[in-house]
């Protein structure tokens, strides 16, 4: 059995946050807490070095690899915002393809910045993405 390393770590959010030096992504990360905490009603986690998370599930792949994920979540990179919203199922493409100015990697959507694209849209995908990772896996609610 394959484990996934990344896990949620103690690491402080808000510190986290505190350290990113440009104004405008610091700014766009205190605005994505807030809109996926109110979407995903879970607390914001450092998972990893980098990730702030929220929410979590389980799965396991027919390959055997298995771990645990946040449900939604993003993270400030220095070059983009990297926000994992999206299962990269094709049902979904068509909320992305409405989301705005922004790049996509196979299952993670990049963004300059949040100005960049509608949170409506963003706040329907993040909805559908929880429900459907909620259904397909076994979701591990906080005990918070």
């Amino acid at each position: 059995m394959v484990v996934n390393k990344t896990s949620y770590t103690e690491k402080n959010v808000n510190d986290f946050i505190q350290e990113i030096s440009d104004v405008q992504k610091r700014e766009d990360s205190f605005r994505l807490i807030h809109l996926m905490h109110s979407v995903s009603d879970e607390a914001p986690k450092m998972f990893g070095g980098s990730i702030i998370g929220f929410g979590q599930y389980h799965y396991i792949y027919a390959s055997g690899h298995e771990g645990y994920a946040p449900l939604i979540g993003f993270s400030p990179r220095k070059a983009a915002i990297s926000l994992y919203v999206y299962t990269g199922l094709d049902e979904y493409r068509p909320l992305v393809e409405k989301l705005g100015k922004f790049k996509q990697g196979k299952a993670c959507i990049y963004i300059k910045k949040l100005s960049d694209i509608n949170t409506d849209h963003l706040t329907t995908l993040m909805q559908q993405t929880i429900q459907f990772l909620s259904t397909k896996y076994t979701r591990i609610k906080d005990k918070e």
